[in-house]
């Protein structure tokens, strides 16, 4: 079985008994194995990653213990002080900056990199064994049949989804459609649609697109082979200009040809038409080339503008309605009730809104439950599944139109979530939901993500258990320096930075740094620990906490290899730094850029949250950005949270596990034939319930 179906199952908690991989030399074997043996790989597991293996236990094979150790880390390279955390706390600030400017003279400065960099001052230590808590992690074993059943349905899941995908979450589903000859039943989201197409050329794949969706083709195209993000300077080899010439006959022939959609991109057809050379090939062609040639616009926004500069709201949100539906006018509100002059105006206009889009009710209830404000607002959006950020300029903010008060916001929160609730009413039966599945947030914007072991939905929180220090952790190869980054923020935004550039002056038992390695092109890793109760007393000002990771080398993630993630760490600080036992997360940073987000703390609550995203651009330091727009990540759950969508669907909620027919949940449980189980880290049935 694919390595890449292995490992998206283990994020499952899932191992999969290969029968072609053998114990001693992967090259072919049998599927099941000796009791001996396989009382060894439980134990192994126990004992190196406190796994536990909770059903399938005779199909264990010893391989799964090299599987794990690939995706837990066991063999970690050592950060610049190996005594990390007491061997740093004990050194003087001139001696730590003298270290590491010790070590930047020989690397960047003399340009040698043949050799790991080490303190001068450090003394050497000798670690006690590990004796910390850990938690335990369940998994189960499968057979490879079982394993296709699962991956059959999450990859049918995550295509019923119309948000774009993670990398990790399209990886799967386009080798899934490769490799099994996969036939979808759907492709809800446009942008899979577009980039399997492009991956595949299999025109057979774009049953779900129309004519207007062509443009969005040739964008995606434009970036990803030829790294272009400008579509009017166009230069695509002539094998991708007869693609989409097919495509464009094909749906031509299909008759999906989307007119008035198309006119809201009329100039960027009129170069793709010229570039590609296009000559119609039948009737219905040949006027759609006309009409993008002509003077005329008959886009139904052309339309809705005109009605809107004569100020007739409704008129211009029957429109919408009309001529692209719904969700269009969902996505224009801030602009239309802008321009309401009456609260009997904005009554009528709120009741013509009748949507059964799940997706789009819930983002935009996350997005009118956000940070409101009258300074320069910061938009955070997503193009080529990298996170773009833009804050207003004076400008920008001096011309803006479409403010609305808090009076209106609160009524369009308030439709909003009657819609919502209508919408959702009595999608399942009698249900079972842990009241800890309130920590959780729902898979709305994962496209930016990145994928591995213990990953949750942005915004997802979890409690960090007294007495416990968050170990945070980066380690790469083929590139000289990625450097781990942690940042305070106030409540107001204002961050504080923990870095290379500021930890010789602010090493303390609240927050401590392993050291900047700039030699791991072989191997390098870095650290944080933070003891959020000594933080809370050292930083009282600051509430928040975001991780971050950028390449300084200027690579991106992409061109090298990097795992981040966190472990769970008593304050005795026992064993090696690197235990995969105490790991709680570990995922690969693989975006195409040089900067991510990785998670955050809230020290108010005492809780770790999710963030994990790719930020586009080429940002080499860490500092040199603003993040205060990443604060309403942090009350995502507070507005919509796993609990409350499944609450909102039920027929009937249950307090009996045993009595239900859905059963919600983070805890391990077992469930009977024709239960429905759904974890806090099964997105794909999530997705296919949100669409």
């Amino acid at each position: 079985m694919k390595k890449l179906y292995k490992e998206y199952l283990f994020q499952k908690h899932f191992f999969v008994n290969d029968p072609h991989v053998d114990a001693n030399t992967e090259t072919g074997g049998v599927q099941n194995v000796q009791s001996d043996s396989r009382f060894e790989t439980l134990f192994a597991l126990a004992n190196l990653f406190n796994i536990r293996i909770t059903s399938g236990e005779k199909l264990l094979t010893p391989d799964m213990i090299r599987f794990a150790s690939k995706e837990l880390g066991e063999n970690v390279p050592q950060p610049f002080y190996e005594g990390f955390p007491e061997s740093v706390r004990a050194l003087s600030p001139d001696r730590l900056l003298f270290d590491q400017l010790l070590h930047y003279t020989r690397t960047y400065g003399f340009g040698d990199f043949s050799e790991g960099g080490r303190s001068v001052f450090e003394e050497k230590m000798e670690r006690t064994a590990f004796k910390e808590a850990a938690s335990i992690k369940d998994f189960s074993v499968i057979t490879e049949d079982e394993a296709l059943v699962k991956l059959e349905e999450m990859v049918s899941g995550l295509l019923a989804g119309t948000r774009p995908l993670s990398d990790i979450q399209y990886q799967l589903v386009k080798e899934f459609i490769i490799d099994r000859k996969f036939t979808p039943v759907t492709i809800a989201s446009k942008n899979t649609a577009v980039k399997l197409l492009l991956d595949t050329r299999d025109l057979r794949l774009a049953g779900g697109l129309y004519m207007s969706d062509v443009i969005r083709l040739t964008d995606e195209m434009n970036f990803l082979v030829y790294n272009n993000t400008d579509m009017k300077q166009l230069n695509l080899k002539n094998q991708d200009r007869k693609f989409i010439t097919s495509l464009m006959n094909e749906l031509f022939k299909a008759g999906r040809v989307d007119l008035r959609s198309c006119y809201e991109k009329k100039k960027l057809w009129n170069g793709l038409l010229h570039h590609i050379h296009y000559k119609a090939v039948s009737e219905e062609a040949q006027t759609f080339v006309n009409a993008m040639r002509g003077r005329g616009n008959e886009s139904v926004y052309s339309e809705f503008e005109a009605a809107m500069k004569r100020r007739r709201i409704l008129e211009a949100a029957d429109i919408l309605k009309k001529g692209k539906g719904t969700s269009a006018v969902l996505r224009n509100l801030n602009y239309l009730i802008s321009r309401c002059e009456s609260g009997e105006e904005l009554d009528n206009l709120l009741d013509t809104l009748e949507s059964g889009n799940v997706i789009i009710l819930l983002q935009l209830l996350l997005r009118y439950s956000g940070t409101q404000g009258t300074g320069a607002r910061t938009f955070a959006f997503t193009k080529h599944n990298l996170l773009k950020v833009h804050t207003e300029t004076e400008e920008e903010q001096s011309s803006r139109r479409s403010m609305i008060t808090a009076g209106q916001t609160a009524a369009l929160k308030t439709k909003i979530m009657t819609m919502l609730k209508a919408a959702l009413k009595d999608k399942l039966g009698r249900v079972y939901i842990d009241p800890d599945m309130k920590r959780y947030a729902l898979p709305l914007q994962e496209s930016t993500s990145q994928g591995g072991f213990g990953v949750l939905t942005r915004g997802s929180r979890l409690p960090v258990p007294d007495c416990r220090v968050i170990r945070g952790f980066t380690y790469w190869e083929k590139v000289n320096d990625i450097d781990l980054s942690v940042f305070g923020i106030t409540e107001k935004g204002e961050a504080k930075e923990f870095s290379w550039r500021t930890m010789a002056s602010n090493q303390s038992p609240a927050i401590t740094y392993s050291g900047d390695v700039t030699n791991g092109f072989n191997g390098g890793s870095e650290y944080f620990d933070v003891d959020i109760e000594e933080f809370r007393k050292t930083y009282p000002d600051i509430r928040y906490i975001i991780f971050c990771d950028n390449v300084y080398s200027g690579l991106n993630f992409e061109s090298c290899f990097c795992k981040a993630g966190y472990m769970l760490r008593d304050k005795v600080g026992s064993g090696e730094i690197y235990e995969p036992k105490t790991v709680q997360s570990s995922f690969l940073v693989n975006c195409a850029s040089t900067f991510a987000y990785l998670f955050g703390l809230d020290l108010n609550t005492m809780e770790f949250v999710w963030l994990n995203m790719a930020r586009s651009g080429s940002v080499a330091v860490a500092g040199t950005t603003d993040m205060s727009f990443l604060l309403d990540h942090f009350h995502t759950t507070e507005i919509i949270n796993v609990y409350s969508f499944f609450e909102m669907m039920a027929s009937e909620i249950t307090e009996d596990p045993a009595n239900a027919e859905v059963i919600v949940t983070d805890k391990e449980t077992e469930s009977r034939e024709g239960q429905l189980l759904i974890r806090e880290y099964d997105t794909e049935k999530m997705i296919a319930l949100m669409n």
